[in-house]
């Protein structure tokens, strides 16, 4: 790690960029130091419990607490990592011109991924890549390629009526100087001019063409002779389907030859469907990613690269020259491999009830690694040193032939016969075949988190990163409004997190090793991510059926180790709390991200877990995927209300219901024996968790019981989770009896 003053200082004045610690870092040290005492006395205290333990019952819960303290611990100890040095970077790209011409700027290749024109509608796909073809950027030294992995004509035609409407766009965009250059956004803004009025209708009429081919299910007859070449068309006419079909790249928009309305020129626009064939693994994102790295070099060879996901469209025309103040400066650029932007969404309702927003993976921890070695990569919103992906600084990984070689300057036009031989060559689905990529080149395979495995593995080559926070945010996304998809989405996530955690390059060896503790522990964090169900799950239901059978585990009031568990409880709650405040959030978007913490503890990581490990073990994964439901106007409006939407029968709504109601009757059981008895003092800290948890599960009890729209919870979730509990109940009947 390179030293404070090293990091703050720059040779370049005016600076193009600072750092700044943030000041609370001494104090996160010194609570880190008093926690760790509290932690110690609480393993003496487990210690004591087990010596003492008089039946198996006390015996098997004290080990089972220690257990599930332990991995408490352990992903305590990784999250201050994020806490020992976090920092604030500011960039000044207002002095960028007085060190480089514009002629100077590196050129830049911009990928835009989407998979599914039905899941991923092609016009949402579309106002991305408008949006970033605008930027206040050198056209001539831009370009857009876009990776249709669904393999569909429906996204290749709207990208042929978007390049028609970029003629426009662009133009209106530098006249007017407007900085929302999404058009789908700028159009939902208030807008009275003439002009504006004009351009609305254009688009609007562009958008009524892409939406009618979509309801036919193909693209209008006129098209496919007076738009495109014909044998483009006839390749999705023969067998093509979305697992098995050849490459197809089209040139849509060529810089240097086509022009806007004014007569300017335009960035190109390349669309790029690369060749799958059932018989070849194709390695999800990280393989079209790859496939653009390589169709990219072959066509253009931009060394800054930017990735950004299908519905993550540029919010600042700015953001490059934010990202030139870190390249170009000479104690930061040969070092650094990408730039990360964080991840911000627009839609999220008032108190973000479903923790959209993530503020801790996308905005707090990012803060804190990048006082180490460099935020993590995300998978949106980065943009990369092409240079980067070929190995380490002291050594280049020389790839399969010479114009891939990240030097390579391509002196051919985009469309020439050449450029584009080459291009479909290397998109083919056996390019790969006994080569690096993707094992030490490109983007990494071995996991489904491919953005956490790639910026990971980077990390350990040596190569740095920054974490770029503007006040005005880079990139606006869409998030989930329905909780099947946001616990689905992180299922899948925990699936790919313990593929690295358990893999030979886990962070707790290799990446400590590599990169040091601190960066190995930021790593481990997320890797083991999922483990958070096994205490989560354990404290959700083990001390709530010990006091439905007067099993008592936890120190009375008048104990002075109650306090200790007063304190470790209260502490974590109130540091996150302030985190969370300083981070522009609210006290109730604090509780609903604390609760969903929870719901994605006994949900999606439980589930993610056990699907982990069925496919360590070699069995198929079964029943935990989610089915998608369309999101209509009523789901909508209830989601801008702060309602919960269940509505669909997901296993992942099994165990959060199982829980509602064995801490409900914990609850209630526990409140009738203590007007029976009147001791509180030995049933308080069970009868606190059961209210705790019931209090966060009050929208699943108003879902079962008091609603009666389609975001309900299905009756046969109902049932399924009341027999679940029954036989949970059941069990810790026998286990308790002496």
């Amino acid at each position: 790690m390179e030293s404070s003053s090293k990091m703050m200082n720059t040779t370049i004045s005016p600076p193009l960029h600072t750092l700044k610690p943030l000041r609370r870092t001494w104090l996160n040290r010194a609570f880190a130091l008093v926690y760790t005492c509290a932690i110690v006395a609480l393993f003496y205290h487990h210690s004591l419990t087990l010596l003492h333990s008089t039946s198996f019952t006390t015996f098997f819960l004290s080990l089972i607490f220690l257990l599930t303290d332990a991995i408490f611990v352990f992903m305590w100890v990784n999250n201050q990592s994020y806490r020992m040095r976090p920092v604030r970077r500011r960039e000044f790209p207002e002095n960028l011109l007085r060190f480089m011409k514009e002629r100077d700027f590196p050129a830049v290749d911009i990928f835009i991924c989407t998979a599914d024109p039905y899941k991923e509608p092609p016009i949402n796909v579309v106002n991305t890549a408008l949006s970033v073809m605008a930027y206040d950027y050198p056209m001539e030294k831009l370009s857009v390629y876009v990776s249709d992995d669904g393999g569909s004509e429906l996204t290749l035609f709207a990208f042929m009526e978007a390049a028609k409407f970029a003629t426009h766009w662009l133009p209106f965009c530098k006249e007017q100087r407007i900085e929302e250059r999404c058009p789908n956004a700028y159009f939902k803004s208030t807008h009275r001019c003439t002009e504006t009025q004009k351009m609305k209708t254009m688009y609007e009429t562009m958008k009524a063409k892409v939406e009618s081919a979509m309801d036919r299910g193909r693209v209008p007859d006129e098209y496919i002779a007076n738009v495109v070449e014909r044998d483009v068309f006839d390749k999705w006419t023969a067998g093509f389907t979305r697992d098995d079909h050849p490459a197809v790249i089209q040139v849509l928009v060529e810089n240097g030859r086509e022009k806007d309305m004014r007569g300017h020129e335009m960035p190109n626009l390349v669309y790029v469907s690369r060749e799958k064939s059932k018989a070849c693994p194709h390695h999800f994102k990280a393989g079209a990613l790859n496939a653009l790295l390589r169709v990219s070099a072959a066509m253009t060879n931009a060394p800054v690269l930017l990735t950004l996901d299908c519905d993550m469209y540029s919010n600042d025309p700015k953001t490059p020259l934010r990202v030139l103040c870190y390249l170009s400066d000479p104690t930061l650029g040969s070092k650094l491999a990408f730039v990360q932007f964080p991840q911000h969404f627009h839609g999220i309702n008032k108190h973000d009830i479903y923790a959209g927003e993530m503020k801790r993976l996308f905005q707090i921890n990012p803060q804190g690694m990048d006082g180490l070695a460099g935020a993590n990569y995300v998978g949106t919103g980065c943009f990369f040193q092409r240079r980067a992906f070929f190995g380490p600084q002291s050594s280049l990984l020389s790839p399969e032939i010479q114009e891939l070689n990240p030097d390579h300057v391509v002196n051919k036009p985009v469309r020439s016969e050449a450029v584009l031989t080459l291009a479909h060559h290397v998109a083919s689905c056996n390019y790969e075949n006994q080569t690096n990529w993707g094992i030490k080149m490109g983007f990494r395979y071995g996991s489904l988190v491919e953005d956490y495995y790639t910026g990971y593995r980077l990390h350990c080559e040596g190569w740095k990163s920054v974490f770029c926070n503007p006040e005005r945010a880079a990139f606006l996304g869409d998030a989930p409004i329905n909780l099947s998809d946001v616990l689905g989405q992180i299922k899948r996530w925990s699936v790919g997190l313990l593929e690295v955690a358990f893999s030979k390059y886990s962070p707790v060896t290799f990446g400590i090793q590599s990169m040091g503790i601190l960066m190995g522990l930021s790593y481990a964090h997320l890797a083991f991510w999922p483990i958070w169900s096994f205490p989560v799950a354990f404290y959700a239901f083990v001390p709530q059926l010990a006091l439905i059978n007067r099993v008592f585990i936890f120190p009375e009031v008048s104990d002075p180790w109650f306090y200790l568990y007063i304190f470790l409880f209260l502490g974590a709650y109130a540091q996150d709390l302030l985190e969370f405040l300083l981070a522009r959030g609210t006290i109730l978007m604090w509780w609903n991200n604390q609760r969903m913490w929870m719901i994605r503890g006994i949900s999606s990581y439980l589930l993610g877990s056990i699907d982990f490990f069925l496919k360590s073990i070699g069995i198929s994964a079964f029943g935990f995927n989610v089915t998608s439901k369309v999101i209509d106007d009523e789901q909508s409006k209830r989601y801008e209300q702060g309602i919960f939407e269940f509505g669909v029968a997901s296993p992942l709504f099994v165990p959060l219901t199982t829980a509602a109601i064995i801490n409900l009757i914990s609850l209630l059981k526990g409140i009738a024996d203590l007007f029976k008895d009147g001791n509180i003092g030995e049933v308080f800290v069970q009868l606190f968790l059961s209210s705790f948890v019931v209090i966060n599960c009050w929208p699943i009890y108003e879902a079962i019981a008091l609603r009666k729209d389609g975001g309900k919870m299905p009756t046969k979730t109902t049932v399924a989770s009341t027999l679940l509990a029954w036989v949970l109940y059941s069990m810790a009947s026998l286990i308790s009896k002496p």
